[in-house]
C-alpha cells in the first residue's frame, strides 16, 4: 500500500503533515511514536473511516467509508456484552464464514469458551476473541491500534506471539500502532517512527523469530534513539 502526501487536521491540529510511505505487503510494520504524532489518525484514514487529503494506492478518499480488505483490531477487546464470544466473531463475517467461528477460537485457546459471554471471560481471554474475529473478518491488511498495551507482560508475550503465527498461517499484511519499543522489536520486521505527523525515520528489524520481549534485538537501540531526539519525556526512561 502507497499513501501520497497525506494531510489531516484537526481545525488548527494538523495530525499528519504532507506524509509519505509505503506498506510493504506480507510483513508485519510498527508505527512507533509519542501521544499524538498521529499514529490512530494514520490507521483512520487507511481504513477510510475519516477523511484526510492526499491519496492511497492513487486514488483519492472521495467520502469516508470503510475500505474493503482491512481488518482491525482495537485497544480494548470491543465486544458485545449480550453475545458469546463465538456470537461475537459471527456479528461482523458474511453468513457462509460463520462455521470458521468455533475452529479459530480453538485456533486462539478458546477451545469450550464459545458459548461465554464477555462478562464471563478474563481480560486476556477477551483479546483472544478479538484477535480471532480480527483474522477471521476478510482480509488483506489487519490494523491494530495498540491491542497488548493495557496486559501484563506474560500475557502481552502471549497474544503477540499469537498474531504472529497467525499471520504466519492466514498470510496478509500487518500494520500496528504502538509507543513501546519492545513491542514494535518484539513483533515487527519494519518500524516507521512518527512524529507531529512526519515521518523521521525507519527501520529494518532482520532478527530470526521468535523473540525475547526482554531482551530485544538491536535495532530496538536504534528506535530509541529516534524516539529520544523528539524530545518525548515519555521516551526518556528508555
Amino acid at each position: 500500500m502507497n499513501l501520497s502526501h497525506i494531510t489531516k487536521n484537526y481545525k488548527d491540529f494538523k495530525a499528519l503533515d504532507d506524509l509519505s510511505l509505503t506498506i510493504e505487503e506480507g510483513k508485519i510494520t510498527a508505527i512507533l511514536g509519542e501521544s499524538g504524532a498521529g499514529k490512530t489518525t494514520l490507521l483512520s484514514c487507511i481504513m477510510g473511516l475519516i477523511p484526510y487529503e492526499g491519496e492511497i494506492d492513487d486514488e483519492p478518499l472521495q467520502k469516508p467509508r470503510r475500505r474493503e480488505g482491512c481488518s482491525y483490531l482495537f485497544q480494548d477487546a470491543q465486544l458485545l456484552p449480550n453475545l458469546t464470544a463465538e456470537e461475537n466473531i459471527r456479528f461482523v463475517l458474511p453468513k457462509e464464514l460463520w462455521g470458521g467461528a468455533g475452529e479459530m477460537l480453538a485456533r486462539v485457546g478458546l477451545k469450550g469458551r464459545e458459548k461465554a459471554y464477555p462478562h464471563e471471560l478474563s481480560g486476556g481471554e477477551k483479546q483472544r476473541v478479538s484477535i480471532a474475529r480480527a483474522f477471521l473478518y476478510p482480509h488483506k491488511m489487519l490494523l491494530m491500534d495498540e491491542p497488548f498495551s493495557s496486559l501484563d507482560l506474560a500475557l502481552k508475550r502471549q497474544l503477540m506471539e499469537l498474531v504472529r503465527t497467525l499471520r504466519e498461517e492466514e498470510g496478509g499484511t500487518v500494520l500496528f500502532v504502538t509507543h513501546d519499543v519492545h513491542e514494535a522489536a518484539f513483533l515487527a520486521r519494519r518500524a516507521l517512527v512518527l512524529h507531529k505527523g512526519k515521518l523521521i525515520g525507519e527501520v529494518d528489524i532482520d532478527a530470526p523469530y521468535p523473540r525475547d520481549l526482554l531482551s530485544p534485538p538491536e535495532e530496538a537501540k536504534t528506535l530509541a534513539r529516534m524516539l529520544l531526539e523528539t524530545g518525548e519525556h515519555e521516551y526518556n526512561s528508555l
